[in-house]
C-alpha cells in the first residue's frame, strides 16, 4: 500500500504537486521557491517572505490580514527560509480548515488559494516599492532573528563550523542572512528583488489534503499566471581534504561547544544516500549511537553529544556541548567512534534498531502535511524522483557492507571549539 501517491503536473512557470489523502483533517498549501544560495541575495530572501506575508494589497494591515484568517476557521500562514545544498529556499506555508468536516458550505479552498496568491502576488506596494512601514518593521525583526542565533551558542558554533568549513562556497552564507546587509536593503530594492525572483526563482506548488486533484487544478489555472523559466540546476561543491582545519575560537561561554565537519562525498541524488543515512544514525544520529553512549553516557564528557547530516551538500556535522578542559578527549573518542563505523564495529542489532528509528521518524514526519512536503522536496532539490515508499523499501535492504562502503568516502574537514575565555593568548 502506497503511503503517499504524489501527481506533479508541469504547469507554465512552475510545478502543481499534490497529494490526495484522507489522513489530514485540513488542507494544506506549500509553496517553495527555490534559486541558488548566494551572498549577494541571501538576506534579501531572507527578508522577503516576511515582507509579503505581513500584509497585502487587500489586506494593508497585519491586523487586517490575520483577522481574516480567524474568520476562514483559524486559517494559519506562516513563512520560511532554510538552505538545502547549494540553493536557498523560501516556502509560504497555509494550513485551512477542509469544508466537507463543517457544515459551513463555504468554498474554504478557494478562499485559502484567493488568499495566498493576493500575499504572493498582489503584495501591498505602490510604485514599485513594498510599503515602508512594513519593510523597516520586518528589518527590525530580522536584524533580532540574526541576532538569536549569536546568542544561542549551539546554533551560533554550529553556524560558526559551517563558515569555517565551506569559506569561499556558496554554503558558508546562514539561510537567515547576513546582518550587515540588513540595512541596505530599501523598500524599492526589495520590491525589484520580488520581481526577479517570481520571474527565475523555480517554484513547486503543494497542495495536501482530501481534496478533488481535478478541483485543485482548476483553481491553479486560474489563479497562478506565470512566466516561462529555465531554472538553474546546480550540484553540490564536492572538495576534497587536504588537512584538517581547526579551530578555537575564545567567548565569555561556561561550556565549551566542540563542533566536528566531514564530507562524506554522497548526498541525497546518490545511490549511497540510503547507507549513509544509516551510518549517520548508528554514529550520532539517535539515543542509541555511539557518540550518544560512548561520549556522554559512558565517559560523561558531553551534556549532548549527536550527529546530523546536510543531506543536500553531502556534510555529516558532529555537535557537542562539553567541559572546556575535555576537548582533546572528546575529539579523541570522537575520532575513535568514526573509526570503529568505518570499520564495521557496529552489530546487526543497532542496524536494525536504526533501520526501524528512521522509518518511525519518517512515520512521525509525515504525521503533518508540511512534513509530508518536506520530504517530497527533497526530490526537487536533488532531481529526483524517489517515492516514500521506495526510500523506506531501500533503507530496509540496506546492508553491513554497503554502510561499510559509504564510511569510508567520508574525511574529517573542520574542528571547531567555542570555549571559554581563560587560557586565551
Amino acid at each position: 500500500m502506497s503511503i503517499a501517491s504524489e501527481i506533479i503536473r508541469p504547469k507554465q512557470g512552475y510545478k502543481l504537486h499534490f497529494v490526495q489523502t484522507a489522513k489530514y483533517k485540513t488542507n494544506t498549501l506549500v509553496w517553495k521557491m527555490k534559486a541558488p544560495l548566494e551572498k549577494e541575495t541571501v538576506t534579501l530572501r531572507a527578508l522577503l517572505p516576511h515582507v509579503l506575508q505581513s500584509n497585502s494589497r487587500q489586506f494593508p494591515t497585519t491586523t487586517e490580514l490575520r483577522s481574516y484568517l480567524d474568520e476562514l476557521y483559524g486559517a494559519s500562514l506562516y513563512v520560511d527560509v532554510a538552505k538545502k545544498g547549494e540553493y536557498h529556499i523560501m516556502t509560504f506555508t497555509m494550513e485551512i480548515a477542509n469544508e466537507k468536516f463543517l457544515s459551513d458550505p463555504a468554498p474554504l479552498l478557494e478562499k485559502g488559494f484567493d488568499l495566498l496568491t493576493g500575499i504572493l502576488f498582489e503584495p501591498n506596494a505602490s510604485g514599485n516599492a513594498f510599503h515602508q512601514s512594513t519593510i523597516e518593521k520586518e528589518k527590525r525583526t530580522l536584524k533580532q532573528r540574526i541576532q538569536s542565533v549569536y546568542d544561542d551558542k549551539m546554533r551560533y558554533s554550529a553556524s560558526r563550523l559551517i563558515e569555517e568549513m565551506c569559506k569561499g562556497e556558496p554554503y558558508e552564507a546562514e539561510a537567515t542572512g547576513i546582518s550587515e546587509m540588513v540595512e541596505e536593503i530599501t523598500a524599492s530594492s526589495l520590491y525589484e528583488y520580488y520581481q526577479k525572483a517570481l520571474n527565475e526563482d523555480e517554484i513547486d506548488f503543494y497542495v495536501i489534503g482530501d481534496i478533488d486533484a481535478t478541483e485543485v487544478e482548476r483553481l491553479a489555472d486560474n489563479k497562478l499566471k506565470l512566466a516561462d523559466r529555465t531554472p538553474l540546476k546546480l550540484s553540490a561543491t564536492q572538495i576534497k581534504v587536504e588537512k584538517v582545519n581547526d579551530i578555537i575560537e575564545h567567548q565569555d561561554v561556561k561550556q565549551g561547544k566542540l563542533n566536528i565537519g566531514y564530507r562524506t562525498h554522497i548526498t541525497y541524488a546518490d545511490k549511497e544516500y540510503f547507507a549513509l543515512q544509516l551510518f549517520n544514525g548508528i554514529f550520532g544520529g539517535f539515543a542509541h549511537s555511539k557518540l550518544f553512549i560512548n561520549v556522554r553516557e559512558k565517559a560523561s564528557l558531553a551534556y549532548y553529544a549527536s550527529s546530523r547530516l546536510e543531506s543536500h551538500k553531502g556534510l555529516l556535522l558532529v555537535m557537542s556541548g562539553i567541559e572546556n578542559e575535555n576537548y582533546e578527549q572528546a575529539v579523541s573518542i570522537i575520532k575513535e567512534q568514526m573509526q570503529a563505523m568505518k570499520n564495521g564495529d557496529f552489530t546487526d542489532q543497532e542496524l536494525s534498531q536504526t533501520k526501524a528509528v528512521v522509518r518511525n521518524q519518517v512515520l512521525e514526519t509525515i504525521d503533518v502535511a508540511r512534513g509530508l512536503v518536506e520530504i517530497l522536496y527533497h526530490n526537487v532539490v536533488a532531481g529526483t524522483s524517489i517515492s516514500l515508499d521506495e526510500w523506506l523499501e531501500k533503507t530496509e535492504t540496506t546492508t553491513k557492507e554497503e554502510i561499510i562502503k559509504a564510511g569510508e568516502r567520508i574525511e574529517m574537514d573542520t574542528i571547531y571549539f567555542l570555549t571559554g575565555m581563560e587560557g586565551e593568548k
